[in-house]
């Protein structure tokens, strides 16, 4: 028997994480990873399990010293703070194992602080290697010969976490993604075949969620609909699912640009309750869509701007992932993505440099053509040597377009541009619902009134900006005349947050003189 303790380190600070956005909302951290308590859930008696996430809370390392195991997962972004953590305990001769996203494709990085890693997923290698350390003999190096089968992983133990500290909650139909995008590394991971989880397994999921009394849920796959066919009889049991209960989560998630060619999926996904989805849509320059092998954002049946709008309009925001720096790319890159943002109607974007992670395509390529800065923190925030403009103007570029898109008036603009002007609808699945349940829409509304305008009053209380604070209250008694939908106030309130995070953010981006690449 082992004690064990699995930890999460704390990430930088980023676009997703919205840490300057938590303290409006009450919460320590935005969601749970999927590893811990699905590790968790993994390990059979009669084991004992601790799980730490030092985004929620700080780490014991008396409790580790004296735990058998300790084990760390983390992405690029966490790999300081991993470091630091392995150092630590292995000054306390702590036993270390590794896994996660960053040592599958960096294997030598933590060097003798690791004694185990695993590489790629783990369900299959974490029994093993707990049965192998029992008997004296564990491995340095564990990887499954084969992906795994999700359709037999276990129900993840949110028990072991501290859910009441996220602000969303976090569930995973499928892994793999069928693309060949010659930067990302989800099908080194995964693989181009993707699995679902059964309809059976996602649901019990989403009762675990419902149970922890969330509201709001991240679908973490990396594209949810790499295998339409297959997500279309889940999203139908899903439909199921919020019928029987009257719709007590909303969900958003990740999508490949195609969503717009395939009218039946949008309105399975609209009627699931999705009310936004995170697109690769990467650039609006076509000729690097083909460098980097994102070809599905050129198949026939419209621009971009026209897919865009065609998600919109059938009820689901969307908000963008972009690139900068791909080799087609010259410094008229920058005003092009502003203005395809604008005429996209996205208030929401990802942007960051084009950066090479370790085994991907991109990666093999540009180290045989030498234009790779191997150091860890290479300079002007990319590893990539870009050839249409210098690093100094490629990241001095994309520090003045973000500044640009955050700007107050800019990203309002675009929100207001979509939910008020545009009149999108991202409750349809609930309206017509409620249309048969009036005792539960009464009860829903008035919920979603005391969340909405509390949210705000939080945000005007807290944000210590005057000038921003009234420039929320103006545009929220605004579109509050405009649309008085009280699920539309929840989102507003919400864009004023998520403003304030990225306010924060993007100074922070102008005062250092490496700004963080690969911010997700």
């Amino acid at each position: 028997m082992a004690d064990i303790v699995l930890i999460n380190p704390k990430f930088e600070i980023s676009f997703w994480g919205l840490e300057h956005a938590l303290p409006l909302l009450g919460k320590r951290a935005n969601m749970p990873v999927a590893a811990l308590p699905l590790i968790a859930a993994l390990t059979p008696e009669p084991h004992r399990i601790t799980l730490i996430d030092e985004n929620v809370e700080a780490i014991d390392f008396d409790l580790c010293a004296r735990a058998d195991i300790v084990a760390l997962t983390g992405m690029i972004v966490q790999r300081h703070r991993m470091r630091e953590i392995l150092a630590e305990l292995k000054r306390r001769k702590v036993f270390t194992v590794v896994g996660g996203p960053w040592i599958s494709v960096k294997e030598d990085y933590f060097g003798d602080l690791a004694d185990v890693i695993f590489v790629g997923e783990a369900e299959e290698t974490w029994p093993q290697f707990l049965a192998d350390w029992q008997a004296g003999s564990a491995q340095k190096r564990y990887e499954q010969a084969d992906k795994t089968d999700i359709t037999r992983i276990p129900l993840p133990r949110l028990d072991l976490l501290k859910m009441n500290r996220y602000a969303f909650g976090s569930v995973q139909f499928s892994r793999g993604c069928p693309f060949t995008c010659e930067f990302c590394d989800i099908i080194v991971i995964f693989g181009r075949r993707p699995r679902l989880k059964t309809s059976e397994q996602v649901l019990a999921e989403l009762d675990q969620l419902r149970a922890q009394k969330l509201s709001l849920v991240f679908i973490v796959d990396d594209n949810l609909i790499g295998n339409k066919k297959a997500i279309k009889d889940v999203l139908r049991s899903v439909i199921d699912w919020q019928r029987r209960n009257a719709y007590p989560l909303l969900f958003f998630t990740e999508a490949s640009i195609d969503l717009a060619d395939d009218d039946e999926l949008m309105q399975l996904m609209v009627e699931a309750n999705i009310g936004a989805v995170f697109v690769g849509i990467e650039t609006p320059n076509e000729e690097a869509l083909i460098e980097a092998k994102k070809l599905q954002n050129l198949r026939k049946g419209g621009s971009l701007v026209d897919k865009v709008r065609r998600i919109q309009d059938r009820g689901m925001e969307v908000w963008a992932g972009m690139i900068l720096g791909f080799d087609h790319d010259d410094e008229h890159i920058f005003a092009a993505q502003e203005r395809f943002l604008r005429e996209a109607r996205i208030s929401t974007a990802m942007v960051g440099m084009l950066s090479a992670i370790p085994r991907t395509p991109l990666y093999d390529r540009l180290k045989a053509a030498g234009r790779l800065d191997e150091d860890d923190d290479p300079a002007h925030g990319t590893n990539v040597l870009p050839v249409g403009m210098s690093r100094e103007a490629l990241s001095r570029g994309y520090v003045q377009l973000m500044t640009g898109l955050y700007e107050t008036k800019a990203y309002f603009d675009r929100v207001d541009d979509l939910y008020r002007d545009g009149g999108i609808v991202i409750d349809r699945a609930w309206k017509d619902f409620a249309s048969d349940h009036p005792w539960t829409h009464r009860k829903h509304e008035l919920r979603l009134w005391v969340e909405s305008i509390g949210l705000m009053l939080r945000v005007l209380a807290k944000v210590p900006d005057r000038g921003l604070r009234q420039v929320y209250r103006r545009r929220f008694w605004s579109f509050l005349k405009a649309r008085p939908e009280p699920s539309l106030l929840r989102i507003y309130a919400l864009k004023c947050v998520i403003h304030w995070h990225m306010h924060k953010f993007i100074r922070r981006l102008a005062a250092t003189e490496k700004p963080l690449v690969n911010t997700y």
